[in-house]
C-alpha cells in the first residue's frame, strides 16, 4: 500500500516539475504568438497561396526527443525519401524538454502553412493523461501513421540471472523492489512497468535515468537491471552479446524476429505496440494535409524504403489520418484504463 503511495507522490512531483516547465516554454514564447495574432486578417489569402504551391521551401520535422534515440532514427529515415517526393528537403529538428512536451506546443504554435510538422509517438497520449498538457492527437491535424514498432522489449546484459522473462517476475514477486528497471517517468516505457505490475502483482524498483542513450548505459554499467526500448535500437548489443532480450511485447510474434517470444507466451497479459505519426497545427489547409499524407503514404509502400527502415526492426504500416484518429483513440481509452488502475 505504501509502495503504491509513493509511487503516486513520486509521479505527482514529476508532473507538477514538468508542469511547470512547460509553462515557463509557453511564457517565452507568448510575444510571438501574440504577433502571429494580429496577422489574422491575411490569414486566409496567405494559406491560399501555401495550398498551391506546397510545399515552398524547407519543411521541418519536429523530433521531440534526443538525437540517436528510435523516434530519432525512424524520422531520419523516413525524411530521406519523404524529401524524394515533396521535392524539398526535410530538416530534423530535435526538440527535447518535458516528455517530449515542449516540441510538440513548438508546432501547435507554429506557422499553420504545411512547413512545420511533428513525428511522435505513443507518449503524446500519455501526457495529456498525466495532466502535463491539456493537448493530445486530436489538437492537431493528422497525416497519418506511416510506422509501428512491434519490438518493445526488456533488455538484460549478459551477466544478468534472468534468463527469460519469468525469472525476472519469480525474482520481482519473492525480493519486492529489489529489481531495477529504468524509465523516464510519465514515458512510454514507464506505463508499461506499470501494467507488468498489475499484472503479475510484483513491485519493482522504478528508477528515471533518462533518455535511451543514459538507459543503455547504465544498463551496461550495471548499474541497473532492466531496460524497457525498442529491440531495434539495441541490434548491435545483442549481436555483440553485451544484451539478451526478455521478449516482446507484441501481441504475436513478430516476423521481422520470429525467434523472439512475446510476453504473452511467457505468460504475461501485457503488449504494446509503439506508433509513429505525423501531425501539423490544426488551421492547416487541408489541401495542404493531402498533399502531404500522400506523399508519406507513398514513401511507406516504398519498397527501398522499407528495406531499410525493417533493418531496425519496425514495420512500416501506413494508417491514414481517420484510421490514424480511430486507432490512437482506442490506444488513449487503453492507457486511460491502465493508469485509473494503478
Amino acid at each position: 500500500m505504501m509502495k503504491g503511495y509513493m509511487k503516486k507522490l513520486v509521479l505527482m512531483f514529476a508532473v507538477l516539475f514538468l508542469s511547470a516547465v512547460i509553462v515557463g516554454c509557453s511564457s517565452e514564447g507568448g510575444s510571438g504568438e501574440a504577433s502571429e495574432s494580429s496577422g489574422n486578417g491575411e490569414q486566409g489569402s496567405s494559406s491560399e497561396a501555401a495550398a498551391s504551391n506546397y510545399p515552398t521551401g524547407p519543411i521541418t520535422v519536429v523530433v521531440p526527443a534526443g538525437a540517436g534515440g528510435d523516434t530519432d532514427i525512424n524520422a531520419r529515415t523516413f525524411a530521406k525519401y519523404l524529401e524524394q517526393e515533396l521535392g524539398q528537403p526535410v530538416v530534423i529538428s530535435n526538440v527535447t524538454g518535458a516528455g517530449g512536451t515542449v516540441g510538440a506546443r513548438e508546432v501547435l504554435d507554429s506557422a499553420a502553412d504545411g512547413q512545420t510538422v511533428l513525428f511522435f509517438h505513443n507518449s503524446l497520449l500519455l501526457n495529456k493523461i498525466l495532466g502535463l498538457v491539456d493537448f493530445s492527437y486530436d489538437d492537431f491535424k493528422l497525416a497519418g501513421i506511416p510506422i509501428l514498432d512491434e519490438g518493445n522489449t526488456f533488455m538484460v546484459n549478459s551477466d544478468s540471472p534472468f534468463e527469460d522473462l519469468q525469472d525476472l517476475v519469480d525474482y520481482a514477486r519473492e525480493n519486492p523492489n529489489e529489481v531495477s528497471i529504468a524509465t523516464e517517468v510519465g514515458g512510454f516505457t514507464h506505463l508499461q512497468l506499470l501494467a507488468l505490475e498489475q499484472d503479475q502483482g510484483i513491485e519493482l524498483n522504478i528508477v528515471d535515468v533518462g533518455g535511451a542513450a543514459d538507459k543503455i548505459a547504465a544498463l551496461l554499467g550495471g548499474h541497473i537491471d532492466i531496460v524497457p526500448t525498442s529491440l531495434g535500437l539495441v541490434q548491435e548489443y545483442v549481436e555483440s552479446g553485451d544484451m539478451r532480450t526478455l521478449g516482446i511485447m507484441a501481441a504475436e510474434r513478430s516476423d521481422l524476429m520470429p525467434d523472439v517470444p512475446t510476453f504473452v507466451e511467457q505468460g504475461v497479459d501485457s503488449s504494446f505496440e509503439k506508433f509513429f505519426f505525423f501531425g501539423f497545427p490544426s488551421d492547416t489547409p487541408e489541401e495542404v494535409v493531402e498533399i502531404f499524407t500522400n506523399a508519406v503514404e507513398t514513401v511507406a509502400s516504398n519498397d527501398e524504403y522499407r528495406a531499410e527502415a525493417e533493418k531496425y526492426l519496425v514495420a512500416p504500416t501506413y494508417m491514414s489520418p481517420e484510421e490514424a484518429a480511430s486507432y490512437m483513440q482506442e490506444t488513449e481509452a487503453y492507457y486511460e484504463e491502465l493508469y485509473a488502475e494503478e
